[in-house]
């Protein structure tokens, strides 16, 4: 049992990081990368997945504090889960129109 509750956060957050890798490795291949006319739209776009896995490891230091996990588990989960929810935050961005005036 304490083997599976080791291995089961590699294995859910190595599942997640090679679907998004694979997921931005096509959108790269069809040329269909998210693009913005502005350069400050850019580096947003281009910082959502970085900065959601910073406050996903912060929630997960917050909630070692609160639970009793293990700290590396809960930091590990959150950047993980945080990776994924950066990735849709990442594909609904770039897909919004920007108003350049």
């Amino acid at each position: 049992m304490g083997t599976l509750t080791a291995i089961a956060p590699v294995i859910l957050v190595g599942g997640i990081a090679v679907f998004v890798i694979y997921r931005l490795k096509r959108k790269y291949n069809q040329g269909n990368f998210g693009k913005k006319e502005s350069k400050g739209a850019q580096h947003v776009l281009d910082s959502l997945i970085p900065i959601g896995m910073l406050f996903g490891c912060a929630i997960g230091v917050i909630s070692s504090l609160l639970f009793p996990i293990s700290l590396l588990s809960t930091i590990s989960l959150g950047a993980g889960i945080s990776y994924l929810f950066g990735y849709f935050t990442y594909e609904i961005y770039s897909k919004k129109e920007t108003i350049v005036q």
